[in-house]
Parts: C-alpha cells; sequence; structure tokens
C-alpha cells in the first residue's frame, strides 16, 4: 500500500458554490484530484482506466488533508481510499483491463 497526501486550500474555487455557509469540495472534484494525485506518484496516466466504483463516505472540506493510500497494478486495477484526520471519505477503484469491467 503506497501514500499520498493532498491538501484542498481554504480557498479552493469548486467550494465557493457548494455550499454558502458550510463549503465542501465537490465528489467530482475529491475523485479526479486523488486520481491525479496517484497518477503523479506513478508516473502514469490513468484515462485509459475506468472507475469502477466511487463511495462517497463523509463531505471534505476546504483546507482538509486528504491522506490517499492506494494499491494494486496499473495495468490491471487500483484500488484506493481516502481519509481526512483518519476517517473514511472516499474508497474506490479503476479498472484498466477493459476484459475486467462488468457490463
Amino acid at each position: 500500500m503506497a501514500t499520498v497526501e493532498r491538501r484542498f486550500p481554504a480557498d479552493h474555487p469548486a467550494a465557493q458554490g457548494h455550499f454558502p455557509g458550510n463549503p465542501i469540495i465537490p465528489g467530482a472534484v475529491l475523485l479526479s484530484e486523488t486520481l491525479w494525485a496517484i497518477e503523479a506518484r506513478l508516473g502514469v496516466s490513468l484515462s485509459p482506466c475506468l472507475v469502477k466504483s466511487a463511495k462517497f463516505a463523509r463531505p471534505v472540506r476546504p483546507g482538509d488533508r486528504v491522506t490517499i493510500e492506494y494499491s494494486g497494478f496499473v495495468k490491471r486495477g487500483i484500488k484506493f481510499t481516502c481519509a481526512v484526520e483518519g476517517q473514511a471519505v472516499l474508497s474506490g477503484e479503476v479498472v484498466c483491463d477493459p476484459g475486467s469491467t462488468r457490463r
């Protein structure tokens, strides 16, 4: 299992409209930042991969530091979990072998 961290700045532009007075980082932004962080650490592109699952457990707020743990193989798939202060916020999997997806 490998680990990488990502911090969402307090003034992150995606949080401005989500939601006034109670800002959160949208799930799509959290997911894409997670995948970009894994790509950067591995030095590969995950763009040919498909998101097999993504479960959002709780909101991420501007200013939060997200710890991303991941494991797997780029040619087959990568499982990941994200946490803020030890509490899970996102878990999921990307699959990179087209034959491994269910249709």
